[in-house]
C-alpha cells in the first residue's frame, strides 16, 4: 500500500514528484479518480475544492473521474476505484469522509483496491487511515464540533492502519490560529502520536515505512 498524505494537495514539485516515483509512470498514461465527499459536509464557498481539483487535472492525465462516494450502490463505487490507478481523496470534514465509507459498506473493498493502487490524501482525505479518528481524539485536537455537526457523538474508524494522526495546515494562513502554540497545546492532551505538517507537506506511507516529505515544515508528537 502506497500513501502520499498531503495537508493541502500537491502544491509543489517536491510532493508532485513523490507522486510521479510513487506511481512509476507518467500522469500522461494512468487514470485517477477524484473523490470530493468531504467537501460536501462543508459549508460556505467552495473555491478551495475547485482550484485544486483543477490542479490535479492539470497533471495531464489519462483520464480524470469524480467519484461521490454516497447514493451509488457500493459495488459501482469499488469499480470506479479499481479502474483508477491514483485515488484522490480531497478535503472538508474527515468523519462526514469516514461515515461515507462505513455506511456504504466500502472499507473492505477500498482497502483491497488500494494494495495496488496509489492513494492521494489532501486535509480530510490523509486523516482516513488512523485508528484514533474516532469522537475521543476529536476532543483532544478539538474538532468535536466538527464530528457534532453531523448529529453524531461517536465514530468508528473505518480501516484503523496507522497508530498515528495526521493534523493538518499547520502554519497555514488559512488557519491563523495553527501554530506551535496551538501545536503544543494539543501535544500535552494527545495520548497518541500526532504528526503536524503544513501545507507543503505530506506523510508518506510505502508497505509500511513512513517518512516525510516536504518543501516546508512539520512536527511529530510520539
Amino acid at each position: 500500500m502506497k500513501c502520499l498524505l498531503t495537508a493541502a494537495g500537491l502544491r509543489n514539485e517536491t510532493l508532485r514528484d513523490a507522486l510521479r516515483d510513487m506511481l512509476g509512470k507518467p500522469f500522461g498514461e494512468a487514470n485517477v479518480v477524484y473523490v470530493p465527499t468531504a467537501s460536501t459536509a462543508e459549508a460556505g464557498d467552495h473555491g478551495w475544492l475547485l482550484a485544486d481539483m483543477n490542479r490535479v487535472h492539470a497533471l495531464g492525465w489519462r483520464e480524470f473521474d469524480v467519484l461521490e462516494l454516497n447514493g451509488l450502490p457500493p459495488e459501482t463505487v469499488l469499480d470506479r476505484v479499481r479502474r483508477a490507478d491514483v485515488v484522490y481523496v480531497s478535503g472538508g470534514n474527515q468523519y462526514h469522509l469516514a461515515r461515507s465509507i462505513t455506511r456504504n459498506g466500502l472499507a473492505g473493498g477500498f482497502l483491497e483496491a488500494l494494495e495496488s493502487r496509489v492513494y492521494v490524501g489532501f486535509s480530510a482525505g490523509s486523516m482516513l487511515f488512523s485508528r484514533y479518528l474516532d469522537a475521543h481524539s476529536a476532543d483532544v485536537i478539538g474538532d468535536s464540533r466538527d464530528l457534532h455537526a453531523l448529529g453524531a457523538t461517536t465514530l468508528e474508524p473505518p480501516f484503523g492502519l496507522f497508530d498515528w494522526y495526521l493534523k493538518p495546515h499547520l502554519y497555514s494562513p488559512d488557519f491563523p490560529e495553527r501554530d506551535d502554540a496551538w501545536a503544543d497545546r494539543i501535544a500535552e492532551r494527545a495520548d497518541f502520536p500526532v504528526y503536524f505538517i503544513d501545507d507543503e507537506t505530506a506523510v508518506r506511507v510505502r508497505d509500511g515505512e513512513v517518512d516525510v516529505v516536504t518543501e516546508g515544515r512539520w512536527r511529530l508528537h510520539r
